[in-house]
């Protein structure tokens, strides 16, 4: 299993959450499938299924379960921005109050894939392979303390795009299928980690990953995304682990996000650079803007991010509200609530140097 990367929230910030539900931070279980409060009341997100060109909705279902799988075959640079992908996706449909099941899927994985993915703060994917199997599953399973029954109702595989092709008749059917529950007739309970819409997370059991694989065999074929690759040129060297040698793994993260996932991004000493400026402008620019009262996010903004995010996740739209949003005329405090609201989805530790002295 990939070791978590969540960043961590500095002092004082957690506490303008109070006052915005929408800023809460997801409880995370152990196996990492989870949901967390809905920041808008309908998720709009569409995205582009590789195998039809035509846009999807990730979350069809209202009360139903989306199963996000990473497949990774190598363990290089590639493979790293294939898993950010898939952790862009699942913070979106969290953010949009759909539970979610992150599975990974990398044959031959190495440790080091699991470090580079850390360290570029993504969040921990389930192992496919270590989920086990009764071969029970219910109609209405319940999802233990919640009484609450889910269904996969779409399944996303995210893959790069030569290991994407030829792929389309590797999942298995039965869309609609419930996660195993606890009630007459059905297994033992979800996977582990599985949180309901009230994003309340069940407790990590054993148990609970006992009938994950029946529930992954009898889920929808699903949608496609394919990520295109990544090209280190010199004098940017590869590391073990995915991760280029020398700059911060953030501004890794930072300029492979820079770009859609279906553009190949050709990493450069030049790339790495602005990414590296642009992260240390934003981080020095919200502690500074940290210190004002806080001021709500304007909702035209809150749209513009929304908008940029659920176009089949592009990011690097986000990014460019955020540099409007830098220049502009708001009040420092709303300035400092749109960079704490955008980091949800960015995970660039924007808020790290809150606290720290000027």
């Amino acid at each position: 299993m990939i070791p978590s990367g969540r960043p961590v929230i500095p002092a004082g910030v957690a506490d303008r959450s109070r006052s915005d539900p929408s800023r809460m931070e997801p409880v995370f279980g152990s196996a990492v499938a989870r949901c967390c409060p809905p920041a808008y009341a309908q998720p709009v997100l569409r995205i582009i299924d590789a195998r039809t060109g035509e846009p999807v909705d990730p979350a069809p279902a209202r009360r139903g379960l989306t199963r996000v799988e990473a497949h990774v075959t190598g363990n290089d640079t590639t493979a790293l921005r294939v898993l950010l992908v898939a952790d862009v996706l699942v913070r979106v449909l969290e953010m949009g109050g759909t539970p979610v099941w992150p599975l990974l899927s990398s044959p031959g994985q190495q440790p080091s894939l699991g470090a580079g993915a850390a360290a570029l703060g993504i969040r921990p994917f389930e192992d496919s392979g270590n989920t086990g199997d009764t071969g029970n599953t219910g109609d209405t399973g319940n999802t233990g303390d919640t009484g609450v029954g889910l269904r996969v109702a779409q399944v996303i595989r995210v893959g790069g795009e030569a290991e994407d092709e030829g792929a389309d008749e590797s999942e298995g059917e039965g869309a609609g299928e419930s996660l195993p529950g606890n009630g007459p007739g059905a297994g033992s309970g979800p996977p582990t980690g599985i949180s309901s819409a009230s994003g309340t997370a069940l407790v990590p059991d054993g148990r609970h990953t006992s009938g994950a694989a029946q529930a992954a065999s009898h889920a929808p074929v699903g949608v496609h995304l394919a990520v295109a690759p990544v090209t280190l040129v010199a004098p940017v060297a590869f590391a073990d682990g995915g991760v280029p040698e020398g700059p911060d793994a953030a501004v890794v993260r930072l300029a492979l996000l820079s770009r859609r996932r279906n553009v190949p991004v050709p990493l450069d000493a030049d790339a790495l650079g602005d990414a590296g400026d642009m992260l240390v402008r934003w981080r020095r620019a919200v502690a500074g803007w940290a210190r004002e009262p806080s001021r709500a996010i304007p909702e035209d903004v809150r749209g513009e991010l929304r908008a940029a995010w659920e176009d089949d996740l592009d990011v690097p739209g986000v990014l460019r509200v955020l540099r409007r949003v830098e220049s502009s005329d708001l009040p420092e405090g709303a300035r400092f609530e749109t960079y704490a609201y955008a980091d949800r989805l960015l995970g660039l530790e924007l808020t790290r140097d809150v606290g720290s002295p000027a």
